[in-house]
């Protein structure tokens, strides 16, 4: 093997890792009708989704094969699909969606979820309130 390949395959071992790239979709807006309040749920609100998808993405920079990547416009449209879909009472729970449905869907690693809800029905001024999970296969 190549003294590169002997490395790499040496680093694994030992740290257990593979190298980490990242597939990122960012401010993904949908307008769904979570919440735990009554209007929350029958009035609906802006929620501002993001996803970071870990996986090896040197073999799409090497052969500029799309079919060596994740195709970002089907991870919109999950996304999309799971946060308009049924409602859910904590933004805990449309993370968690979120993150299954990307793992179970794509060959990714692990994946951060990060759902903002910058209509949150709290008295004061801020830009959002929020979660962020990261899961693993």
């Amino acid at each position: 093997m190549p003294p590169l390949i002997l490395f790499k395959t040496w680093i694994i071992r030992i740290w257990g890792a593979e190298p980490v790239d990242r597939l990122i979709l960012k401010g993904m807006e949908f307008y769904a009708f979570h919440g735990v309040l009554p209007q929350e749920q029958h009035l609906g609100q802006r929620f501002i989704i993001d996803v970071e998808l870990s996986l090896d993405l040197a073999p799409a920079g090497r052969t500029d094969d799309p079919e060596q990547t994740v195709n970002y416009a089907r991870v919109f449209r999950l996304v999309e699909e799971v946060v308009t879909g049924a409602p859910c009472r904590l933004i805990e729970a449309v993370a968690e969606k979120v993150a299954g449905a990307i793992l179970e869907h794509f060959p990714v690693s692990e994946v951060m979820v990060r759902v903002k809800k910058p209509g949150a029905p709290v008295p004061g001024h801020f830009a959002y309130m929020g979660v962020e999970i990261r899961r693993r296969r």
